[in-house]
Parts: C-alpha cells; structure tokens; sequence
C-alpha cells in the first residue's frame, strides 16, 4: 500500500468575490462529509481536513546560528493556496486517482494527488 496526498486548492480571492449561497455550501460540505465516510469505511482513511484562508498563516523560518523567525502571512504570496487534504493509503495511483475523481466532485474543486516518499 502507499500513502498519497490529495490536496484541494483554492483561489480565495476570486472564491470570496463569488461565494456560492449558503444553500450551495451545505450541498458541498454535505458531500465531502458523505466522501470522508466513504474513503473510511474503505479503509483508505489516514487523515484529512480543511484549512482556514492563508491569511491566517504563520510562517517559522529558522536561521543558521540564529534564532527562527517568525512572520505573519502565507509563506508563498500565490492566487491559488492549499484549502484542505486527505491522506489516504490505497494500493496504487489508479486507484488514488479514483478517489482523486470523487473528492474533485464533493468539493467541487481541482484535487493534486501526489505519492508520499517510500521510508
């Protein structure tokens, strides 16, 4: 079996200029709960969540022989940033893109699947 990440991105500002109704949005968080149960009773579940917006970001940077700093911010300064992940342990890339497919449609944005390093 092999871990994969499966990363929505979103991007905030144009999601904030055009933010579905509230009845959209329970359509949506809805889904994702139904995939989340789905992806667990399979037993391809490792974890998951969602994140708030990157402005609420703290970025540690350490320094050599020096202190780490730290900033407030988005580490990268980008249109599009990380919204939420799952990491699921599933037998290959087929079948990681298959549960790719499903998280695309329950949270009705792009999925970045990408394997973990082996140990």
């Amino acid at each position: 079996m092999t871990q994969y990440l499966l990363s929505v991105h979103h991007d905030y500002e144009t999601f904030a200029e055009n933010m579905p109704a509230p009845e959209e949005m329970e359509r949506m968080f809805k889904a994702v709960d139904e995939y989340n149960h789905e992806v667990q009773q399979a037993g391809a579940w490792v974890c998951g969540g969602g994140l708030h917006e990157p402005a609420t970001a703290t970025v540690v940077k350490a320094h050599e022989g020096g202190e780490p700093v730290v900033t407030d911010g988005p580490y990268a300064e980008t249109k599009e940033a990380l919204g939420g992940f799952w990491i699921i342990d599933v037998a290959d890339l087929d079948a990681a893109l298959e549960w790719a497919k499903k998280a695309s449609a329950a949270c009705q944005g792009p999925v970045e699947v990408r394997p973990f390093q082996d140990d």
